[in-house]
């Protein structure tokens, strides 16, 4: 027996392994020592101290939420109870030009408040807020972006409805430098939202410039994922071809009913693209959105459920139109009423949904607002939703397939370094599930629901999860780039 075995302390026996290649499983043993995998073998032929049986389970790598708004709920204890709970060891947060660092203002922006208050924009520099996530333990491993409106917002002030002058792009570069440095993966922007609409091609690129030094990409919550859509992802990737780097198209939609049925023009669209550069998407399973609650977007929506509000509190989770028609009132008439707040707007087609999951790149975010009353299902249950709801009783794709999108796609796409596979030297961050119960649970009337069918969870060799909870709170490490 060679010394990998022999220094074995656990040995998870009788998996269906899914490797996260994309391969189909295979019968197998898995042993870890400390943080790593050390071995892999058939079943009954590795040997270690202690023994998990799995009786036939499935194992897969950890799963990677690469679209994420975690970054205050990463230090707040037991608020990755719903990452934890469906799979997910890996978040990447930062996204949607929304991130806590580097701070460097007094008023919160919307949609920055989706994330943060007042006290918690307490992390000048992005070197503080990973030593702070370093220090105070993390549940999950979390490889986290700097966001273009934070930094915006920390350079100008409140004049964001105009471009950025010479020297502020000047000033942000350096900011996001310095954060690159520290061991930020990456950069986001959000043009679609108020705070950065008014940036410019021009001025993105002028501030990014940094992103090619550091091996990093660059995430976008692009200007319009509406009727101007094709004119946006041209954006995108003009953007990633003067920077010279990878482009990642955050949550990848068609929002309104007029542009339902168009994924197959933005897919190809993407797919010519991704034979010229580095692209990248990924997208949520689910046919509505979520973000802050805005009287324009309204039009756009069957229907809109109330998922926050700030001066009426107790109409968290209610329908929009019943709101309104208490109040005697127009439906964007009481979203003013309501704001600042947030809304989960059913805007999408379900055929587009599924056109974007199956396409053959895209990799699964969750988008979930984790500081939301009454948050989005996706933040509770993305994951098991795509395991159990497209993959097994859809048939929209094998469940090897469903697995590698969430785990071996990312990592290989976006530089995660031995994550996302189960192979010997890797981190064992894996996920033991039932392919034939896992499903999602939690609904749109019952969003805070645990997924069924996760039995046990390891961050970095650690048990994080298991019988219903958590079982260790800091087993994850902060990703540097």
């Amino acid at each position: 027996m060679n010394e990998a075995i022999r220094s074995t302390t656990l040995v998870i026996r009788d998996v269906l392994l899914f490797d996260g290649g994309g391969e189909p499983p295979v019968p197998s043993d898995v042993a870890i020592a400390g943080e790593y995998i050390t071995a892999i073998g058939a079943p009954g032929s590795l040997a270690g101290e202690h023994i998990v049986e799995a009786n036939g389970l499935a194992l897969a790598p950890g799963f990677i939420d690469v679209h994420t708004h975690d970054d205050r709920a990463l230090l707040i204890p037991g608020m990755m109870t719903a990452k934890l709970s469906q799979g997910v060891t890996t978040v990447i947060t930062g996204n949607c030009g929304l991130s806590l660092a580097p701070a460097q203002m007094t008023n919160v922006p919307a949609p920055l408040d989706l994330i943060a208050t007042p006290e918690w924009l307490r992390f000048p520099h992005f070197a503080d807020y990973l030593a702070e996530l370093a220090s105070s333990g993390i549940a999950v491993n979390a490889a986290c972006m700097v966001g273009h409106t934070t930094l915006r917002a920390s350079v100008m002030g409140d004049s964001l409805d105009r471009s950025a002058s010479e020297d502020e792009c000047s000033r942000m570069r350096e900011l996001l430098e310095e954060s690159l440095a520290a061991g930020a993966f990456g950069f986001s922007t959000g043009t679609f939202y108020p705070p950065a609409r008014a940036a410019t091609l021009d001025e993105i690129v002028a501030v990014a410039e940094p992103l090619a030094r550091y091996g990093a990409f660059y995430a976008t919550h692009m200007r319009n994922e509406a009727e101007a859509v094709l004119d946006s992802l041209e954006e995108t990737y003009e953007i990633g071809r003067r920077l010279k780097v990878r482009v990642l198209i955050s949550h990848h939609k068609l929002a309104g009913v007029k542009n339902h049925g168009r994924s197959r023009e933005t897919l190809a669209s993407i797919q010519a693209a991704r034979d010229r550069q580095p692209v990248s998407l990924d997208c949520y399973p689910y046919n509505a959105s979520s973000t802050t609650l805005n009287p324009a977007f309204i039009a756009r929506a069957a229907r809109v459920l109330v998922s926050w509000s700030t001066p009426y509190p107790q109409h968290a989770g209610r329908l929009l139109a019943e709101i309104a028609a208490e109040w005697g009132i127009s439906d964007e008439a009481a979203a003013q009423r309501l704001m600042p707040a947030g809304a989960i707007y059913f805007m999408m087609d379900e055929d587009d949904v599924q056109r974007i999951l199956a396409f053959p790149p895209t990799m699964i975010g969750s988008d979930g607002m984790p500081h939301d009353e009454h948050p989005h299902p996706r933040l509770w249950s993305t994951f098991p939703r795509v395991l159990g709801h497209y993959s097994r009783e859809l048939g929209l794709f094998p469940l090897h397939t469903a697995v590698n999108k969430m785990s071996g796609l990312p990592a290989a796409e976006l530089g995660i370094d031995r994550r996302g596979r189960i192979a010997a030297g890797y981190y064992a961050d894996l996920v033991l599930f039932n392919p034939q119960t896992v499903k999602d649970s939690a609904t749109f009337a019952q969003p805070r629901t645990r997924a069924e069918g996760i039995e046990k969870v390891w961050v970095n060799g650690q048990l994080a999860w298991d019988d219903g909870g958590i079982r260790h709170q800091t087993a994850g490490q902060v990703i540097h780039r």
